[in-house]
Parts: C-alpha cells; structure tokens; sequence
C-alpha cells in the first residue's frame, strides 16, 4: 500500500500490453478517513480528514486525438472509449463516469486535455466509505494536470475533482473527499475550513503516543442511504434559512440553544432542529480536537470522537445497528472512543485505542459481530499518509 517500485513496474506493464505503449507515468491518490466533522462541509464548516495508505493509482500517456481510453484493472470489462468533445453530465458509463468526470470538469474550466490513455487500480475499498471515488478523480486530475502542464494547485485539482462528481457523476458531495486525497500530508490531520479552503496540517502521529487509530469496514451499506444525504443536505440549507444566515457555519456553538429556541417557536421541522444542532455541535467538536492535538492530548480526543457519534446517531440519524455495535463493543472493551464515520447507513467506524489494547478491542468487536450475525468485519490501522502524487 506504499510506493512499491514492484507496483508501478506491473502497472506500467498492464498499460503497455493493453495500450501498447508505455505510459509516460505513473501517479497516485490516497483514500481517506475522517477524524471529526461530519456532514459539515456542504454547511461551510470544518473538518478533519487523513490520507491513508490505500491509493488509487493511475498509468497515464497524452494523446491528441481527441480520444479518452480508460481500463481498470479492479472491475471486470474492456477498455472504456470515449471521445472528450462529446463527454456530457450523466451520461452513464459506470465507475469510468469518475476519471471521465475529471477531464470534462478540466475541459469546462477552458483546459486543453486532448486526450488520453488510462490504466487504473485501486486498494482502496470500494464501498467503505473511505472515498475510493475522489481517489479516482484526484489521481487522474493530477495526472492530466502533469502531463499537459496545466499548472493548477492540489486545492485547484480537489475542486475540479468535486465538480466532476456533483455535476457530471451526479453525486452532490462536499469538498472534503477529494481536498484530503489531494491535500493530506504524511503523519498528519487536514484541518479545512471548507468556506475558503484554508487549510493547515495538524500533526497527528499516534505511534509516537503509543496510540492506535483502527478502521473498522462494516461490510455493509443499507439502502437507506440513498435520499438520506440529499434531504440531510436540504434540511441543513432550510435551517440556515429559518435563522436567517447564509449556512449553519454562521451560527456559533454558544448561540446554538437560542437558535434552537426560535427555530422551534417558528414550527420548523423536528428533523430540521437536529439537523442544526448536529452541524453546530460538529464544527465545534472539531475545534475541541485540534486544541486538544494542539497541547498533545491525543487521548482526550477519543470521548469527542464518541460524543460525535452520538449526535450522528440521534440528532443527524445516519448511522445503524452494525456502525453502533463497533461503537459500543470497542468503548466496551477499553477503546478511548469511537465513531461512525463519512455518509452512514454502513461503511465503517474508527477507533481510538491504547496501542497496547487494539488486539482485544479488535477481538472484542469482531466477537460482537458473531454474536449478532452479522458478517465479518474488516478491520486495518489508519496511518496518516500523504496525499497525491506522482509516483513513477
């Protein structure tokens, strides 16, 4: 899951036999998860995501013909073609619509990509959560932005990344996925403030606490999540309304209980209450992480990490039995505290612990799952990791 010169050797052999040319690199782009601050960023908060070790990776050559080839080694099927004048919004074309995305978002800003030739493979599970997707657009878009020397930063590429997923792939995400798999620094955390994308690398070395971050991939993605995000994200935009600000980020932690007053003397929705309370607690549970990261109190940051999971659960209701029960078993068995974490309804949850204690809080949680019957969870440490790059 690191720059193995083996990796790019076999990558740049599978280009050359499927293109038959070599490629003229070889890049890559980290999958993410996030540490605190959830469904904040379409409210112009903050979060806290870190790169990890598992990467898209991408074998790349210009052409310009017009012509856009892309394979992936990880999904069954032959070379997807397209023509680049003649990519539109919604169009299909399955998991091609992401790097496809890509060179049109590029194309629509007034780029020249005249073409190309992409061979991919990924490690990061898809489905988990941990934003395989922005790791296909972030790596082609640097790519592209290599090759043909398009001289636009990483916050630059994130951005045309997200525009690839909201307007042509349909999905209508925040910034956050892409801006960590672009952005994110080795042994650290990406505080974003997703209103102006300023950004600054909270140091988060957990070995050198002698801490343990664990990802633990519930296998399972409920249907529910379809509609949910999208209403979440309408019910957030209608809050902000009724208060009369721009969005919830305007809206302080301490004016928070005011603001829950007026919004329930005017008849707002029940859900809508939540909603606002989760993204204003949210945004403040971030604060309280980074200053607790700040003075290198790592391990206070765990019961923030609970807390934040709470108010997933009840007020922004995204989560679901198997996302709790990795909660509860872990803070059962000794874990500093536990989450659910990106959209819900399954994908996966992290895990603070002792590094001392993440064997038994790992057994603990896979055991949890037997007894409930519920499938076999994966489970792997997050090491914080650098964002994309050009490997080869």
């Amino acid at each position: 899951m690191t720059d193995h010169t083996a990796d790019n050797a076999e990558l740049v052999t599978a280009f050359t036999e499927l293109y038959g040319a070599a490629p003229e690199g070889v890049w890559a782009a980290p999958g993410r998860v996030n540490l605190i601050g959830e469904y904040t960023d379409f409210n112009d908060g903050f979060v806290m995501p870190l790169a990890l070790p598992h990467t898209a990776r991408a074998a790349v050559a210009r052409r310009t013909d017009g012509e856009l080839r892309l394979h992936s080694t990880d999904v069954p099927g032959g070379v997807v073609q397209l023509r680049v004048d003649e990519l539109a919004p919604h169009s299909g074309h399955g998991w091609a619509a992401y790097p496809a995305g890509v060179v049109w978002a590029l194309r629509e800003a007034g780029h020249q990509v005249t073409g190309a030739d992409i061979q991919l493979t990924s490690t990061v599970p898809t489905g988990a959560g941990l934003s395989s997707s922005a790791a296909l657009e972030v790596v082609t878009a640097l790519a592209l932005n290599d090759l043909f020397g398009l001289g636009l930063s990483a916050s630059e590429l994130a951005v045309l990344a997200q525009r690839a997923e909201n307007a042509f792939v349909g999905v209508p995400c925040g910034v956050m996925d892409q801006m960590a798999s672009a952005c994110c620094t080795d042994g650290h955390a990406l505080h974003l403030d997703t209103r102006d994308l300023t950004q600054r690398q909270v140091p988060f070395d957990l070995a050198a606490h002698g801490l343990r971050l664990l990802v633990v991939d519930t296998r399972v993605k409920h249907e529910l999540g379809d509609g949910a995000y999208a209403e979440r994200r309408a019910g957030c935009e209608a809050g902000a309304r009724a208060l009369g600000i721009g969005t919830l980020r305007d809206l302080p932690y301490e004016g928070l209980g005011a603001a829950l007053d007026t919004l329930a003397e005017a008849g707002a929705d029940e859900s809508v209450v939540r909603y606002v309370r989760h993204v204003v607690s949210d945004n403040a549970r971030v604060e309280q992480v980074i200053a607790l990261l700040d003075a290198g109190d790592v391990r206070s940051a765990g019961p923030v990490l609970t807390a934040g999971h709470v108010s997933l659960r009840d007020d922004l209701r995204v989560s679901c039995p198997e996302l709790d029960l990795v909660v509860s078993a872990a803070n059962a068995s000794g874990a500093l505290g536990a989450r659910m974490t990106g959209g819900g309804f399954g994908g996966s949850a992290i895990v603070l612990v002792e590094e001392s204690d993440a064997d038994a809080v790992t057994k603990s949680v896979l055991e949890a799952f037997t007894s409930a019957g519920y499938a076999t969870p994966g489970v792997f440490p997050a090491v914080p990791s650098a964002g994309a790059r050009r490997t080869g």
